[in-house]
Order: C-alpha cells, then structure tokens, then sequence
C-alpha cells in the first residue's frame, strides 16, 4: 500500500529533504507551498516531485487564496500532510477538511512557548530545556495533539540561532521517524 503524503513548505525545506532523505519508505506525492521561489520548490523539482505554488500575492484576499489552496490539497487526495517549516496558519475550514491527517514540526516542548517565535521565547524565558514537539495540527495555534517529541539542553551562551539550529538537526530525525509510526499505526507494516 503507497501512503499520499502531501508537504506544506514555504522556505528552505531542510525538514522537506529529512522527509525524502530518511529511507524509511515515505513517498512524497507533492509540494505545496505559498512561497513560489522557495528553497523547497527547487528540491522537489530536483527529485521530480510535482510542486504546486499557490502564492497569496496572486489572489485578490486571503479568502480566496485559502480556497484554491484547500481545493489544490484536496485533488492530491492526501492520507497525510505534512507541515515542514509552512509559515502559515491554515484556517479552520482546512483543518476540519483533514481531520488528524495534518501533523506539523514545532521547535519546542508544546504546550511551552506556541507561535512563531518559540526559541527566542524559551531564551528569554530564561528555559534550560527546550527541544521540538511533532504534533496534530488542530483549529488552534500549535495547541493540537502531541505525537512525539525530544528535549535540547539550552547550553549556557549560546545564541538564538545557535539553539535554533540545534533544535532543527533533530526536527529533521523525529519528523521522518513520526511519520513512519503514524503510516505503520494507520496503514499497517506493508506501506510505501
């Protein structure tokens, strides 16, 4: 049985490439991103991975573009999406469209320090414990179900970069591995 796994990306797409990289089976069968000149665009042409951009800048509101959007995930027929370094809030109306079929890498230890600014959080929070959190994307920021996740040590003077670079090399081990158990949970030993 091949799983459709579905990647949302708008940037670099290291945690996109973890994805294709890990040899744990995982077949991507396309990228959307919101970003057309993203990173993560060329890496899936470069591994002939069909990339479809939906830019918000050619779409006359957000409503609309969150339409073409929802429409364009739905023809791929997903059995999971993968959110991998997506830097935008997919409205309840797409959520509800894939009930427990969207999962999402965020870099720390959810509930602690959601949103779009984690590390630094964590550093001024004055956190000696930080790490990434492999979750369920619900109607909430960051606030759905827990898969899996990992701890890093906030090392003494270190940077926000530094910390945040720390916590991306294992993002890109705990997603792939996530991945796998959620399609082996759902679709049993015998998937591709």
């Amino acid at each position: 049985m091949t799983a459709r796994i579905v990647v949302l990306a708008s940037g670099t797409g290291t945690l996109f490439e973890a994805l294709l990289d890990s040899r744990l089976g995982i077949s991507v069968v396309a990228l959307v991103t919101d970003q057309p000149g993203a990173r993560a665009v060329d890496i899936a042409l470069s591994r002939e991975i069909p990339a479809r951009k939906i830019s918000l800048l050619d779409f006359d509101s957000r409503e609309t573009w969150e339409n073409e959007f929802l429409r364009q995930v739905k023809e791929l027929n997903p059995d999971l999406i993968v959110a991998a370094g997506f830097m935008r809030i997919l409205s309840p109306v797409f959520v509800n469209e894939f009930p427990s079929q969207i999962i999402n890498s965020h870099p720390s230890l959810l509930p602690q320090f959601p949103g779009a600014h984690a590390v630094r959080d964590a550093m001024a929070a004055g956190a000696t414990v930080t790490g990434c959190t492999i979750h369920f994307i619900d109607e909430g920021v960051d606030t759905g179900k827990i898969i899996s996740q990992e701890q890093v040590d906030v090392l003494p003077g270190e940077s926000e970069e530094q910390l945040h670079e720390r916590i991306k090399t294992v993002e890109r081990t705990l997603l792939p591995q996530s991945v796998e158990r959620l399609l082996i949970e759902r679709l049993g030993k015998g998937f591709q």
